[in-house]
């Protein structure tokens, strides 16, 4: 048994080596066709798998919310609350976006058009809570899987290397911030 599955592993290793690696037409076209069912089967299983998450989350919120608030009261409630919410997501995704001057085909490296087309908020208890600690804008874009939590460390570092490179490191106040967007 067990060398049928490791030669079963054999034969799917060449495989993958052959659809990454194939260098004919035919195995190009192969190789495409794979990469084109693999990205629809994920496609639509995340798609699929998203939607029922959103369907079971808004069920269960209904079954908590209406016994308790009545109908009315709830749609008042589940309504003002998405609309709270999404202003202020606009608010805070786009303080450190919309002020910046974004150039296109500059022939910039990564990093440094990172930096200029971000900017962070200066930090503070308040501004960490309130942001969901995306002040720190530049440090999200340059390290986008590292946990939130973590970017205040980062900050100091990124800042250290900006001015050894020369670099600008844009920080502002959260009202200076605010009044950015509006201008």
């Amino acid at each position: 048994m067990m060398v049928w599955s490791l030669l079963l592993m054999s034969k799917t290793s060449q495989k993958e080596r052959f659809l990454c690696c194939g260098s004919s037409k035919g195995e190009r076209k192969e190789r495409r066709e794979f990469i084109n069912k693999g990205f629809f089967f994920f496609f639509f299983f995340f798609f699929i798998q998203d939607l029922l998450l959103i369907v079971a989350f808004n069920i269960r919120v209904c079954l908590m919310y209406i016994p308790l608030m009545g109908f009315n009261n709830f749609m008042i409630y589940y309504w003002l609350s998405r609309y709270l919410e999404s202003n202020w997501f606009i608010w805070v995704t786009q303080m450190n976006h919309i002020p910046m001057d974004i150039d296109y085909d500059k022939n910039k490296d990564w990093v440094s058009t990172q930096l200029h087309a971000t900017c962070n908020v200066n930090q503070s208890l308040f501004n960490d809570w309130f942001t969901g600690h995306l002040n720190f804008q530049i440090e999200h874009h340059l390290f986008p899987t590292m946990p939130r939590h973590n970017y205040w460390k980062a900050a100091p570092l990124v800042k250290a290397l900006c001015d050894k490179h020369g670099i600008e490191y844009k920080s502002k106040t959260l009202l200076t911030a605010f009044v950015d967007i509006l201008q």
